[in-house]
């Protein structure tokens, strides 16, 4: 077994497990039990051609802090790098949509603030961003949008409101458009796809029907916008 060769190289099998939870209790609690990268990586391999598309939407719907969402990131970026390493500008501007089409659900809270943390060094680490840049700040505006502290089974946040995602847009020239979607209604609209028999995305068919449209649709933003935009 893959644990077993871990264990030799890295110490016991007993210090393996432990790595892959915080606490017994909370395990106990909420059945917290984090995955291994190697396991998370022979998963994403499975759809290698999807991880590897820039504008390819990902949602984990128990994201804790980020095991899946953090490599997804990394497949991704690694796609910019080989496409648009020639442009800065294309580069940092298509890392950004990258960001943007990775979506979590986590309901505990520690574990959110960590996945935004973990997702938004790699993404500045990549890019040699300061703390206080526009992309650096853009980034970590769409990770609080992105990464939802809630319930992925009752659609709902700890204050009993719905979950929210934003869709978000490359429209070109440093340009982004965000619309707000219920997550019930996203998955009202799956259902409505595979119904039709349509091969749709995460938040393709808005014009399908009305119970499709988006809350609120903003217009086009600047990275230097999305930065000073509020929640």
């Amino acid at each position: 077994m893959r644990v077993e060769q871990d264990a030799a190289v890295g110490g016991s099998a007993a210090k393996v497990v432990e790595a892959l939870v915080k606490s017994k209790q909370r395990v106990a609690d909420h059945g917290e039990v984090f995955t291994p990268e190697w396991l998370v990586n022979d998963m994403l391999d499975l759809v290698r051609d999807e991880t590897e598309r820039i504008d390819a939407r990902f949602l984990e719907p128990a994201c804790g802090s980020g095991n899946f969402l953090v490599q997804v990131l990394a497949r991704k970026l690694a796609a910019v790098e080989r496409r648009y390493s020639k442009s800065e500008f294309d580069k940092r501007h298509q890392a950004l949509h990258g960001l943007m089409c990775i979506y979590g659900i986590e309901l505990l809270e520690d574990n959110i603030a960590e996945c935004r943390a973990n997702m938004l060094e790699i993404f500045a680490a990549y890019l040699g961003l300061s703390t206080d840049s526009d992309f650096c700040r853009a980034a970590g505006r769409v990770l609080e949008v992105n990464i939802v502290h809630a319930d992925a089974l009752t659609m709902r946040t700890p204050g009993g409101r719905p979950i929210v995602f934003a869709e978000w847009a490359y429209r070109g020239r440093g340009r982004f458009q965000r619309r707000d979607f219920r997550f019930e209604s996203m998955t009202q609209r799956a259902a409505f796809s595979v119904s039709s028999g349509a091969a749709d995305s995460l938040f393709a068919g808005a014009a399908k029907h009305e119970i499709f449209s988006p809350m609120r649709e903003f217009k086009p933003m600047t990275v230097k916008e999305i930065a000073e935009m509020e929640r």
